[in-house]
């Protein structure tokens, strides 16, 4: 079993993008600047954008967060984030998720223009991306990629079963590892809650790799998987005991894995790394840079 380390493969992708950066700015450009909106005090969402600013510091990136009170009106919210669309100084937009309740979410994402969307979530840069075309990729689904190919992990004619249909990470990591792309053309079941479970352990007992990402701690047991799979493990969820654990039995599970994510320590650094390749992207097109 080997460790699919996300810290290692994302700073060795920040740190490429410095060196970009540190060209870009002896050439007499600005740096990439990424704008985060925070809304509310959400400990996990704390926690995230901290992770996001401390990336763009490293990236050689500007960054900017601002921030809301919960009770903060959607016409408000929709006011600011238009402003910033308009405002050229700001390569990248970040709204981040969850909002409260009394904010319409999709709104919100549908506000972002489609060229600062560095989360990738806009309807315009999904649709690109299902379609093979240069887009902006969700970041989770995006930093899952790069991790495979950083480990040169083989995906052309695998059986990839993926666990979990959410906009955020199961229906995108399923079209980019389905599409003809860098990184690509398996051939890739999507299961979900309504999957009957002896169709999901049918499933999972033949897949090469295997994405799980349903936000229940130890959901993947070692019976479910083959000798020799390939396990993302895109789950992060605390116990009562304060330790972070993925969807997967870590331990029992890694001993069947030829590689393995950790939970913390996996997809979650990816995650904010794709976001940085992302920023650079849209910089990059804002100034019309190969």
């Amino acid at each position: 079993m080997k460790i699919l380390d996300g810290k290692v493969c994302a700073d060795s992708l920040v740190a490429d993008i410095a060196k970009k950066v540190t060209e870009y700015a002896d050439s007499g450009l600005r740096k990439p600047h990424m704008t985060v909106i925070l809304v509310g005090e959400h400990p996990p969402s704390e926690s995230y954008v901290k992770a996001k600013i401390v990336s763009c510091e490293n990236a050689d990136f500007e960054s900017s967060l601002i921030r809301f009170p919960e009770v903060i009106k959607e016409r408000e919210l929709l006011a600011r984030i238009e402003e910033i669309n308009n405002d050229p100084t700001t390569d990248g937009l970040i709204v981040q998720l969850p909002l409260p309740r009394h904010i319409n979410q999709q709104s919100v994402i549908n506000a972002i223009s489609p060229e600062k969307d560095i989360d990738g979530f806009h309807p315009a840069n999904f649709g690109r991306m299902t379609l093979g075309q240069k887009a902006f990729r969700p970041a989770t689904a995006y930093g899952i990629c790069k991790l495979l190919q950083f480990y040169n992990i083989p995906i052309k004619g695998k059986h990839c079963v993926v666990i979990g249909r959410s906009n955020i990470v199961g229906k995108p990591i399923s079209i980019m590892l389905s599409n003809d792309f860098d990184i690509g053309n398996a051939t890739v079941t999507l299961t979900h809650i309504e999957t009957p479970r002896k169709l999901l352990l049918d499933e999972t007992r033949r897949a090469d790799i295997i994405i799980v990402a349903v936000g229940i701690p130890g959901f993947v047991t070692p019976d479910m998987v083959k000798k020799g799979v390939v396990l993302i493990d895109v789950g992060i969820n605390r116990l009562e005991s304060g330790k972070l654990v993925g969807d997967v039995a870590f331990d029992e599970v890694a001993q069947k894995c030829s590689w393995i994510t950790p939970v913390p320590g996996g997809v979650g650094r990816m995650t904010v790394a794709a976001l940085m390749i992302n920023t650079l992207m849209a910089y990059q097109n804002n100034f019309n840079l190969a």
